[in-house]
C-alpha cells in the first residue's frame, strides 16, 4: 500500500494532536493545520490523499476549504467533524462532496473505519486508471470494452492473478467473453511473448480431445500418418486455454489433471515422456459444484483449476457497458458498408438498453452486425431492428412476470433465426451467440419443433 498523506485542519490545538497521535500510530503521513488558508498553502505544495477538517473554523471554515481543496485535486477525501452537528450540517457537507460527517468527540475507531474505506476506495480508482492504460494497450490482442464497475472488478482481478503462475477458473454465461478475460491475463502476463492456445473441450470427442491436447505418433492410430505435437507442446512457456472444461469426459480429466500436476505427458501412442511448462486458464458456463454432486467432474481436478476465481457478470448486469460496446461493434462492421456514420434514434437506444441479451456480448455484436448491415438509412430507427427485438412489447403483453418476458422473448427470438436459417440449428445458435446444445435445450423447453 502507498503511504497515505493526512491533513488535519483545526484551530483547537488539542484535537489536533490526538488525532494526530492516532494517526501516526496507524502509519499515516500527517500534516496539520490551524486554518483554512494555511491548508490550502499546505495542499499546493504537497500530495494530499485525506484532509480531516474542522466545520466552524474562525475566517474559512470546513465547507469552504472542502470547496477549495476540489478545485485544487478532486481526487482529496474529505472528512469533515464538528461539536455542533445537524442534519442540515451534515447534508450540506456531503452535498458539497464530503466523504463522510463526524461529530465530537470522534470515535476513533470509527474514524479508523472510515479512513480504511477511503484508502480502499482510492486505490481501486487508481488501479482502475491503471487498467483503462492497460486495456488500451492490450485491445489489439484482448477486444475488451468495459466502462462499468464490474467488469473493471473483473479486469483488476486478471490484472492482479496475471504475473502468477495460478491456474484460473474464469466462470459465466455464453458468450460473455470468457476467452477475451483470458488473453488479458496472458498478455499482461510474463508469458506475453510465449504462444497462447486455445482449445474448445466441448467441440470434440474425447479421443480427438486426447489427441489434440496431447498429439500422437506417427501410427499411433489409422490415418496418423505423422508425428504431431499437441496443444501442451505447442503452449510451452506460454498459456492453454481450455474452454467449457465441464464437457470433458470423467477419463480425459485425469490425464488432464496429471498433465497438471506434474507438467509431463506422453503423445498418444508414444513412450517418451514429454515436460513442459504450462499455465492453465479454463472456462465454463455450467456449475463445476453441481458436477461434482451428480459425479460428472472430479472434484481434485476442480480444485487444481480452481486456484483462482474469476466470474463474469451476464450483460443484462452491466448495462452501462452497451452503448460503448455498440460503438465498437459498429466501428468494426461500418466498413463492409459504403455508408460514413450511423446513428440510432432515441427509441431505437432505449430498446437495445433495455433488452436483456441472454446470449450476452455475442448477441448484441451479431444483432448490430445485423443492423449495420441491413440498414436503409443512417438513423437506425426501431424498425431497423430484428424483428424479436422490435416485437419486444408485443411478446410480452401476456407476460407478467421477469422470467415470463425474458422466455417469451427467447422464444421469439430463437423462431426468427430459424426462420432465417431454414431450420439449420447449426446456423441458428451462431445467429443467436449460444452453443448448438444450449440451442436444443430451449427448442425442448419452448415445445419447439
Amino acid at each position: 500500500m502507498k503511504n497515505i498523506n493526512i491533513l488535519l485542519v483545526d484551530d483547537e490545538v488539542s484535537q489536533r494532536l490526538i488525532l494526530k497521535g492516532h494517526l501516526q500510530l496507524k502509519n499515516y503521513n500527517v500534516y496539520e493545520s490551524s486554518s483554512g488558508e494555511e491548508a490550502i498553502s499546505i495542499i499546493k505544495e504537497n500530495i494530499i490523499d485525506i484532509i480531516i477538517s474542522d466545520f466552524k473554523m474562525e475566517g474559512m471554515n470546513g465547507i469552504e476549504l472542502l470547496q477549495k481543496a476540489k478545485e485544487l485535486n478532486p481526487e482529496i477525501s474529505f472528512i469533515i467533524i464538528t461539536a455542533f452537528g445537524t442534519i442540515d450540517d451534515a447534508v450540506r457537507a456531503l452535498k458539497s462532496g464530503a466523504y463522510e460527517y463526524l461529530t465530537k468527540p470522534i470515535d476513533l475507531d470509527e474514524l479508523d473505519s472510515i479512513i480504511e474505506k477511503i484508502v480502499e476506495r482510492q486505490n481501486l480508482i487508481s488501479e482502475n486508471k491503471y487498467l483503462k492504460e492497460i486495456l488500451i494497450k492490450k485491445s489489439d490482442y484482448t477486444g475488451i470494452i468495459a466502462q462499468s464497475e464490474k467488469m473493471m472488478n473483473v479486469m483488476s482481478m486478471a490484472m492482479r492473478v496475471a504475473d502468477s503462475k495460478a491456474s484460473v477458473l474464469i466462470t459465466g454465461e455464453s458468450g460473455t467473453g470468457k476467452e477475451l478475460i483470458a488473453k488479458a491475463i496472458h498478455y499482461a502476463s510474463p508469458r506475453k511473448d510465449k504462444p497462447f492456445i486455445a482449445t474448445n473441450c466441448a467441440a470434440l470427442n474425447e479421443n480427438l480431445l486426447e489427441s489434440e491436447l496431447f498429439g500422437y505418433e506417427k501410427g499411433a492410430f489409422t490415418g496418423a500418418d505423422f508425428r504431431r505435437r499437441g496443444r501442451f507442446e505447442l503452449a510451452d512457456g506460454g498459456t492453454l486455454f481450455l474452454d467449457e472444461i465441464g464437457d470433458m469426459s470423467l477419463n480425459m480429466q485425469v490425464k488432464i489433471l496429471r498433465a497438471l500436476q506434474e507438467q509431463k505427458f506422453e503423445r498418444v501412442g508414444g513412450s517418451i515422456t514429454i515436460k513442459v511448462d504450462v499455465r492453465i486458464l479454463a472456462a465454463t458456463n455450467q456449475n463445476l459444484l453441481k458436477l461434482i454432486e451428480e459425479n460428472k467432474f472430479r472434484e481434485d481436478l476442480y480444485y487444481r483449476l480452481n486456484v483462482i476465481s474469476i466470474e463474469i457478470p451476464p450483460l443484462r448486469n452491466r448495462k452501462e457497458d452497451i452503448p460503448f460496446l455498440i460503438k465498437h461493434f459498429i466501428s468494426m462492421y461500418l466498413p463492409e458498408t459504403k455508408r460514413k456514420s450511423i446513428e440510432f434514434s432515441k427509441e431505437a437506444m432505449d430498446i437495445l438498453l433495455k433488452y436483456d441479451y441472454p446470449g450476452n456480448v455475442r448477441e448484441l455484436e451479431n444483432i448490430i452486425h445485423h443492423i449495420t448491415v441491413l440498414a436503409r438509412e443512417d438513423m437506425i430507427t426501431s424498425n431497423d431492428l430484428p424483428a424479436g427485438l422490435r416485437d419486444l412489447p408485443k411478446e410480452n403483453l401476456k407476460a407478467k412476470t421477469l422470467p415470463e418476458k425474458v422466455d417469451a422473448l427467447e422464444k421469439s427470438l430463437i423462431i426468427e433465426a430459424l426462420e432465417k436459417s431454414r431450420g439449420n440449428q447449426s446456423q441458428a445458435a451462431r445467429a443467436l451467440g449460444i452453443s448448438e446444445r444450449n440451442l436444443r435445450y430451449k427448442l425442448i423447453k419452448f415445445g419447439l419443433k
